[in-house]
């Protein structure tokens, strides 16, 4: 008689580093899973509830803290592979779950019994001797659960809960639409007409991908930004480019099954139905009331401060790519899907920069390097390979990171390339979050891109584009391997949404500057270093094309904070958007950097919502903050790296996000920073 297999979510995983089993699992299991973790989380928060001693920080919010560790070791597998490896049976998992997880929450953080014992802990706070993160657990706990109804009456607890509910079965099947179409939906290459003015990397990698999905074609160019966007840039096929710039901003939008039109109309409405039930007037002044923005009106100031800049760039961006265009003999006016091309056009004859020049000092290997590196000079960590063990792919790169005294500091799992089984875009996550509450807890975290892969033998070359997303996402990571607190609900990037985007957008800074590069950029082939030329002329053309990049970014900015603060109807979103980018004065020749139908930071979930103005806020902070380093005259001094590590890398969210900043910079900074990075100031 066979013995029942015991599910290797729930157990006691003994692994090195505490690694998931990966290769004992099966998507199968995710579903007992997570149904057995909940059961296990709800009888921990009954013991609390039943627990008869007055409340204590102890008895309620330290014992509300260590409860539900079995549920993040099964979620923390859970969502990390339904967005980097999924299958059918996860996405259905996916589906099913969803509202049962967000209907589990919602019941612990709005149960009437548990706010009234944290409510009492907070009305007593000064009196508790508690120490300083102590107190901050428990202020942002109560804040928490006042934010997520708690004060609700029981009706209309019960009514919130539903929306949550609903919202999570919304966000899956947005990002499964989304991720459907970006599998299915290609643009065939078969003759050499198909392949006109595309450079020998690109072809390579169109033709791998054309055979990692077993299509009987030359190459396809799929709706990855690592293909599409290289394909605008290149291709001399007019008509090609506008097929592939349509397919590519027309996902999630085809009018069948995987329209989001109807998925994001329902998510506006519920979430304007939350906003009410808690009194505020719209949702975005609901999310943003926790942010260090604080209000919508804030942030349209901000986005209107740099759109005026970013808009002058942008017209004289286009007199140069029109006179481009004239010069090729194109009569008809400049489009959407021309801009990249003859942006780099320009690019080559105003700065001498080709790509095929370019790329080729750029391999991954290198910028990978660079990116270690750079985490080792300026906070002392060193990555380092850990082969035979066992990952959720073979993509899948896993390095131990250590401290300057070889200490175990965490582990670091890299995932570059794309995919069908991978949602689009780059990000960082965790299996599992620093915390010191009962021991040590070291954290697993991973970077995720999308880069298209070389075929075999040959060496993938990046873009500086994709070179700066491997930093920005590694100082993601960082964030969360440096995290030094006690607390798991305050570890790593639990911070205000528009501060987390600083400790990865300043980590960008480091492979722009000409040290970095003047090291670590070396020949693909030859080895040999990048020349001074080369570096002057990419110095030169740093910020050329930047209000197209700046624009294309508040355009999408704008649309998330307008449809969140309308008071109209939603049932037309594709109206929604247009009305906003029409108010806003988008110029005719750029497109939204993400449109609605497949605007995944706003629709997948609650994240962004209402803050993708949050790259634009955390840029201010990162062009301020990487002065800090230019001031001293050396990008990697000890004592500011040592100061940035200790009150924002390693702090996580165990004080306000203002007073950390103040705390490494002394002061706020102003708008200005930012436009004199981006050359938008004289």
């Amino acid at each position: 008689m066979n013995t029942p297999r015991s599910n290797p979510l729930t157990a006691h995983w003994e692994t090195r580093y505490g690694l998931p089993p990966f290769d004992a699992l099966t998507s199968e299991d995710f579903a007992p899973a997570l149904v057995q973790a909940m059961q296990a989380h709800e009888a921990e928060v009954r013991l609390i509830l039943d627990d008869p001693a007055p409340p204590t920080f102890e008895n309620t919010v330290l014992a509300l803290e260590r409860s539900g560790r079995l549920l993040r070791q099964v979620t923390g597998v859970f969502y990390n592979l339904i967005l980097a490896n999924t299958d059918d049976v996860l996405d259905t998992t996916q589906r099913e779950m969803s509202p049962r997880l967000s209907a589990h929450w919602s019941k612990i953080i709005t149960d009437a019994r548990l706010f009234a014992r944290v409510d009492a802990l907070v009305r007593d706070l000064d009196r508790l001797g508690l120490d300083a993160e102590s107190r901050r657990l428990l202020e942002r706990t109560h804040l928490g659960m006042v934010r997520a109804g708690a004060q609700l009456s029981e009706a209309d607890r019960e009514r919130m809960s539903a929306i949550l509910g609903e919202l999570a079965g919304l966000g899956a099947r947005f990002t499964q639409n989304v991720l459907r179409d970006e599998r299915t939906i290609y643009l065939p290459l078969d003759s050499d007409d198909d392949l006109d003015g595309l450079p020998a990397p690109l072809v390579a990698a169109a033709a791998e991908a054309a055979r990692e999905r077993g299509l009987p074609h030359r190459g396809v160019i799929t709706l990855s930004r690592s293909l599409v966007e290289p394909f605008l840039t290149f291709s001399r096929r007019r008509d090609l480019r506008a097929r592939a710039f349509e397919l590519w901003i027309r996902r999630g939008e085809g009018g069948g099954e995987t329209d989001n039109l109807g998925v994001i109309s329902r998510t506006l409405t519920l979430r304007r139905e939350r906003a009410a039930l808690l009194g505020y007037p719209t949702f975005a002044a609901y999310k943003l009331d926790d942010t260090m923005a604080k209000t919508p009106e804030t942030v349209r100031a901000l986005i209107h401060a740099v759109w005026e800049p970013a808009l002058r760039a942008v017209e004289q961006e286009r007199a140069l790519l029109v006179e481009a265009a004239r010069a090729e003999g194109q009569t008809e006016p400049l489009a959407p899907h021309d801009w990249r091309y003859f942006a780099e056009k320009v690019r080559a004859a105003r700065f001498d920069l080709d790509e095929a020049e370019v790329k080729p000092y750029f391999p991954v290997n290198r910028v990978v390097e660079a990116a270690f590196a750079t985490a080792r000079r300026l906070f002392g960590v060193t990555f380092t390979p850990v082969h035979g063990l066992p990952v959720y792919h073979p993509d899948v790169s896993v390095y131990e990171v250590t401290d300057a005294k070889g200490a175990h500091v965490g582990l670091f799992l890299h995932d570059l390339y794309a995919r069908p089984s991978k949602r689009s875009g780059a990000w960082s996550s965790a299996f599992r979050a620093q915390e010191r509450l009962d021991g040590e807890v070291r954290p697993i975290i991973v970077n995720v891109l999308n880069l298209a892969r070389a075929p075999e033998g040959q060496v993938t070359l990046l873009t500086q584009d994709e070179a700066r997303v491997i930093f920005h996402e590694l100082g993601h990571g960082l964030h969360g391997l440096l995290s030094d607190v006690t607390y798991p609900s305050l570890s790593g990037t639990s911070v205000a949404r528009d501060f987390v985007e600083l400790p990865s957008q300043l980590m960008e800074h480091w492979i722009q500057s000409e040290a970095l590069l003047g090291e670590f950029a070396r020949h693909a082939e030859t080895g040999a270093p990048i020349p001074p030329s080369l570096l002057a002329r990419l110095r030169a053309a740093r910020n050329f094309n930047q209000g197209f990049g700046t624009v294309e970014f508040l355009a999408s900015a704008m649309v998330d904070l307008d449809m969140h603060t309308t008071d109209g109807p939603f049932d037309d979103p594709a109206r929604l958007e247009a009305e906003s980018l029409a108010r806003l004065g988008l110029p005719p020749e750029i497109v939204s950097r993400h449109r609605a139908p497949h605007f995944a930071h706003i629709f997948s979930g609650d994240g962004y919502s209402a803050g993708y103005y949050s790259y634009l806020w955390s840029a201010v902070l990162d062009a301020d903050a990487f002065a800090a380093f230019e001031e001293t005259g050396d990008l990697f001094d000890p004592a500011t790296a040592a100061r940035l590590k200790d009150v924002i890398y390693s702090a996580g969210g165990r004080r306000p996000e203002d007073e950390a900043y103040r705390l490494f910079r002394g002061k706020m900074p102003s708008v200005d920073g930012l436009l004199r990075v981006r050359g938008f100031l004289g």
